[in-house]
């Protein structure tokens, strides 16, 4: 028990180590100098930019998207960040004109039906009317509505559960290739809970996926008098009405960001500062201790880790139990590449007019996904150009990942032609890989992090984050950062308050 405890103009700083400059680091930073003016944060980042895989360029009129190229704001961490750094005005939603999906048919674009969202069919006669699903594939979807709720609790594949609900074709022709454009995943190992939980929740409370869409969007009708409903069945696909990014680009986010920690003046930022180990404190070292490459060990109160659980785990094996560790490698991730391109819209036979084209494994093309990103947002391409980004490889295709950068290129023109009518090559192309990039949420993946997170409760001082533990989008990896600067406080905080 202490008398009284040091006055903040008194109490030494908390010396944190943030390692790792891309969103999440950024913001489990930005958190901590905002929350408290006893830490002094050094942010740690082996490469000589900040932002990590979110990047903009801009060329002859075009603004590319490198990275992801928005994020969803039904999920609050990234909008509240967004406030909090003054950048809220700069979002722009995306273009209404275009709201729509489509999907390869027998290698024709055909769109994806109105207000189905993934696989939250609201609108019936939609489903009954495409040409996605032959007539017993739209009644075995349609018949979900009066399938029994599964009894077992237990975490299920998303295969499974699209299976047992609305069928094979449904699982082959629609969600496969619409969830597949999101986590460049293998739906038969894909966790429904850790990645799509709203799912299974809709079978638990309503016995029926379309029993509770049905119910939630006319109860938010209803709450809205008339507008828009809250759960968005306009357009078909994704739910691309709640989806924002950056007028200018998302790498004018990160550039924010970086203002505000500057303009803490408490968060020192090392670019090309390679870690190559971090050790815990022991008898003789009470601190953290992060060994850079070349340079002296640095020493800290606190480390947060928000690299990939494989590149977590080789930096932490000195400091970490094997037990740990292998959690942590157990964890996989898929590689994928994304090719932006420029076009003439005239060069092709198709409108292009939609959101962007998901394609079925069952088609048996060399691409996942292209994503039509100035239709998505304004101020993408000049007038009477497109600019497209083309998914590669993930976990489905990683042999497509064997060719080099000209011949990805090469294919990608191909299916253009094949799809799109394409009649020119492209006005510039660029292929930008990105190498055990996505964390691939498996079955049991929840209780994986669960079981990570209590031992690293028993490690003081230290702390995991990042996208491949509890979300892979721009919020979740925000919340997460946030979430271990807001403990790291709550602890510091604990411990220097009397008892």
């Amino acid at each position: 028990m202490t008398d009284s405890a040091p006055s903040p103009a008194t109490r030494p700083a908390l010396r944190v180590a943030v390692i790792g400059g891309g969103i999440t680091g950024l913001a489990a930073a930005h958190r901590l100098v905002s929350q408290s003016d006893s830490v002094q944060v050094v942010l740690l980042e082996s490469s000589r930019r900040l932002g990590g895989i979110i990047r903009t360029e801009s060329a002859d009129g075009f603004l590319m998207e490198l990275g992801p190229d928005s994020f969803i704001t039904n999920k609050p961490a990234g909008l509240q960040l967004c406030d909090e750094i003054g950048f809220t005005d700069q979002l722009i939603p995306t273009d209404s004109q275009f709201r729509r999906s489509l999907v390869l048919r027998n290698g024709k674009p055909v769109e994806v039906p109105e207000g189905f969202m993934l696989m939250a069919p609201s609108k019936p006669w939609a489903i009954l009317t495409t040409p996605i699903l032959s007539l017993g594939g739209k009644l075995r979807l349609l018949s979900e509505a009066f399938r029994s709720r599964r009894t077992i609790s237990d975490d299920e594949s998303l295969a499974s559960f699209v299976r047992r609900r609305f069928g094979q074709q449904t699982l082959e022709r629609l969600v496969q290739p619409l969830v597949g454009g999101i986590y460049t995943a293998d739906p038969e190992k894909l966790s429904l809970r850790a990645t799509m939980p709203r799912f299974p929740e809709m079978e638990e409370s309503h016995g029926s996926v379309i029993r509770a869409t049905l119910a939630q969007t006319k109860a938010s009708r209803t709450k809205a008098s008339g507008a828009q409903a809250k759960t968005d069945t306009s357009g078909s696909g994704a739910r691309y009405g709640l989806f924002a990014t950056a007028a200018g680009g998302l790498s004018d986010l990160i550039s924010a960001i970086e203002r505000a920690l500057k303009k803490s003046g408490r968060v020192e930022a090392r670019l090309g500062a390679q870690v190559v180990a971090i050790d815990k404190p022991n008898d003789s070292n009470p601190q953290w201790t992060v060994r850079l490459a070349d340079q002296r060990p640095m020493a800290f109160d606190a480390v947060i880790v928000t690299l990939s659980t494989h590149a977590a785990a080789r930096l932490l094996q000195n400091s970490i139990s094997l037990e740990l560790s292998a959690s942590l490698r157990a964890i996989e991730y898929a590689s994928s590449a994304i090719v932006v391109s420029g076009h003439q819209l005239s060069d092709f036979s198709h409108p292009m007019d939609a959101f962007g084209l998901v394609v079925p494994t069952i088609e048996k093309r060399k691409v996942l996904a292209i994503s039509f990103s100035s239709r998505k947002f304004p101020g993408r391409a000049p007038e009477g150009q497109i600019l497209l980004r083309t998914f590669v490889g993930g976990a489905m295709q990683p042999e497509m990942l064997d060719y080099d950068n000209d011949a990805i290129a090469g294919f990608v023109n191909d299916e253009m032609k094949a799809i799109f009518g394409m009649k020119t090559e492209p006005l510039f192309s660029e292929v930008i890989r990105y190498e055990n990039a996505m964390p691939q949420y498996y079955v049991g993946h929840l209780d994986r992090v669960a079981r990570i997170e209590a031992m690293v409760a028993e490690t003081p001082g230290l702390y995991l984050a990042g996208s491949g533990y509890r979300g892979v989008g721009i919020p979740d990896s925000i919340a997460s950062g946030r979430s271990d600067a807001d403990q790291l406080l709550n602890r510091s905080h604990s411990a220097m308050t009397p008892c």
